[in-house]
């Protein structure tokens, strides 16, 4: 009896886990192939909502996927660790060791061979080397980033709160460095927050009393989207009452402060880095494979590694060209969710002897929401190539659908409903702002 084939994706984020979840429920519980997924961390979260987990506004708990008992159900193998490194000739790829918290090690460094490679690894922010940003930001890559930057969080405001009650100075000052999608909607995250904590017994500290600024290098926020969306952007964060500095390079980062280009100095006890990403370091080094100056893997439009016919990279972590455009593929999630798509087919494919996918990126819109208070976007017109600019309601159930679609690819229609209900039902019942 043959082997099976063996297919590995490394890197459980929006578009690694749907494609295990797909070939899982095609391949892996037909056993036409073995599908195996190595991630770092024991769960999943959608990575634009870890600014939410951030900032409280969203449990984390709630919408967690354990890959465990979500690789049971959709027929693939779970391995939790680091990759650290590639041998194509022997076609393994080398696991890190695997320690607990205290240090001590749990797994020793290990080796898993494939058939089929395939790296899904994500991005990190890029702080450029900006002197201070590592010591001094915080980043909001990982859950477990996004967890402690809400730790933090309530302790300033309970800090701040007591204070105020005391009648000392007790004006908080937040920046965000980055105005991308991320850095505007963590903005209006917090200004949320900063409204509704008075509401469960920090009634001393006022919202005007927490100053929220957003620092931008570019000439405008959201500089990759339509400058009409970008100056819809504008105009709510400063209904907010959210600081909005633009053409504003960051020179330095210091403990309560952060120094501007031009030699200004602008208070910040809590800064958070927001601005720019890179793909994860270590790629830059796996047995000769094409990286460029981002550590992205340059892929074919198939999204097969230019050296490496057997591996495959997609998503943030991969160059990938596009028909008629001198630029790669966005790194976004809609991107990552198509190529994702592209790649379940071509993996069908290769099993039959049938050529490969060339994967076309279509750009459906950018959706940026502003917590409660509205959404604003673009929607992108298949036919005639226009976009169209929509906000409020509409925009909100785009942008909510959005998360809603994620969750159908991973668990199917059904359950989606189910938990959508749940959702309903939780927020319901419990406080707007997770208050621990």
């Amino acid at each position: 009896m043959s082997q099976l084939h063996h297919i590995v994706v490394v890197g459980g984020g929006a578009g690694g886990l749907e494609l295990v979840t797909s070939l899982g429920n095609r391949l892996g519980k037909h056993r036409k192939a073995r599908v195996t997924l190595l991630d770092a961390g024991l769960t999943h979260v959608w990575k634009p909502l870890l600014h939410e987990v951030a900032s409280g506004s969203l449990d984390a708990n709630a919408n967690e996927i354990n890959y465990r008992a979500h690789a049971s159900k959709h027929h693939y193998e779970f391995q939790l660790g680091c990759m650290s490194g590639l041998n194509r000739s022997k076609k393994q790829l080398v696991i890190a060791p695997f320690h607990d918290e205290e240090g001590d090690e749990v797994v020793p460094e290990r080796h898993i061979s494939y058939d089929t490679l395939v790296i899904a690894v994500g991005s990190t922010a890029n702080d450029f080397g900006t002197p201070g940003a590592r010591e001094y930001c915080l980043f909001l890559d990982s859950l477990k980033q996004a967890r402690r930057f809400h730790g933090l969080m309530l302790n300033a405001f309970l800090r701040k709160n007591h204070e105020a009650q005391t009648g000392r100075e007790h004006a908080l000052s937040i920046t965000i460095i980055g105005a991308g999608a991320t850095g505007v909607e963590l903005a209006a995250e917090l200004r949320l927050a900063s409204r509704e904590l008075p509401v469960y017994g920090m009634n001393h500290l006022r919202s005007s009393d927490v100053s929220i600024s957003v620092i931008e290098a570019a000439d405008r926020i959201l500089p990759a989207l339509p400058a009409r969306l970008s100056g819809a952007a504008t105009r709510e964060l400063e209904r907010q009452k959210v600081q909005v500095l633009t053409g504003q390079p960051v020179s330095e980062v210091r403990e309560n402060s952060i120094v501007m280009k031009d030699g200004t100095e602008l208070p910040s006890e809590m800064t958070i880095w927001a601005a720019g990403i890179k793909a994860p370091d270590f790629l830059a080094a796996l047995d000769g494979l094409e990286v460029n100056r981002g550590n992205q893997l340059v892929v074919e439009q198939t999204l097969q590694t230019t050296r490496d016919s057997d591996i495959f990279a997609f998503g943030d972590c991969a160059s990938c060209p596009q028909p008629d455009s001198d630029r790669p593929v966005p790194p976004r999630a809609q991107a990552a969710h198509q190529q994702a798509d592209a790649l379940f087919r071509t993996l069908c494919n290769r099993l039959e002897g049938k050529p490969d996918v060339a994967f076309v990126y279509k750009d459906h819109g950018s959706l940026i929401n502003f917590s409660r208070y509205t959404t604003v976007g673009n929607l992108m017109g298949n036919l005639s190539g226009r976009s169209m600019y929509i906000e409020g309601k509409v925009a909100r159930l785009f942008y909510v659908s959005l998360y809603r679609m994620h969750q159908v690819a991973l668990h199917g229609l059904l359950r989606t409903g189910i938990i959508w209900l749940m959702d309903k039902i939780s927020r319901a019942m419990h406080p707007r702002l997770k208050l621990h």
